[in-house]
């Protein structure tokens, strides 16, 4: 099924797409989150659940400010420990263990690590970040949204 014959999510439920860009406009303006840090737990979150189109919108916007060695092991941040700061890894691992809260169930030992890493707020708002780019992932995947990128 090519990508024209599913809904335009946004379209279709325009006050829906207002309120999820709501928190998208509060995580990216009312937080104290560094941006490449947020743009970095955007695109861990959608290589984990495949969603094209977030996968290649976040991994332009990193781009901007990451080197693409680094970009390119993002899949495999944990083995290159070395390339990421503690509280990128701490983010990073936060955001799996989100993401995959049915099967982590966010256990203990993450929380506990995530929250040496950030403040109380700042975890919060990283988790709000984490939420919200698994429900854009929600939308994007299953209606599949167009990338950018071309052959």
């Amino acid at each position: 099924m090519s990508e024209n014959t599913r809904l335009v999510w946004n379209e279709v439920a325009p006050q829906g797409a207002k309120a999820l860009f709501g928190i998208h406009h509060y995580i990216t303006t009312g937080t104290d989150l560094p941006h490449e840090l947020i743009h970095l737990v955007f695109l861990r979150v959608s290589q984990i659940n495949g969603c094209a189109h977030c996968i290649d919108l976040h991994t332009r916007d990193l781009l901007k400010t990451m080197q693409f060695e680094k970009v390119a092991l993002v899949p495999v941040w944990a083995e290159v420990p070395h390339l990421f700061p503690d509280q990128y890894r701490a983010a990073l691992a936060w955001a799996e263990e989100v993401t995959l809260v049915s099967e982590t169930r966010a256990s203990d030992e993450a929380y506990a690590a995530a929250s040496a890493a950030f403040t109380p707020k700042d975890l919060v708002d990283l988790t709000i970040a984490i939420a919200a780019m698994n429900a854009f992932n929600r939308l994007g995947a299953p209606f599949r949204l167009p990338v950018m990128a071309k052959a």
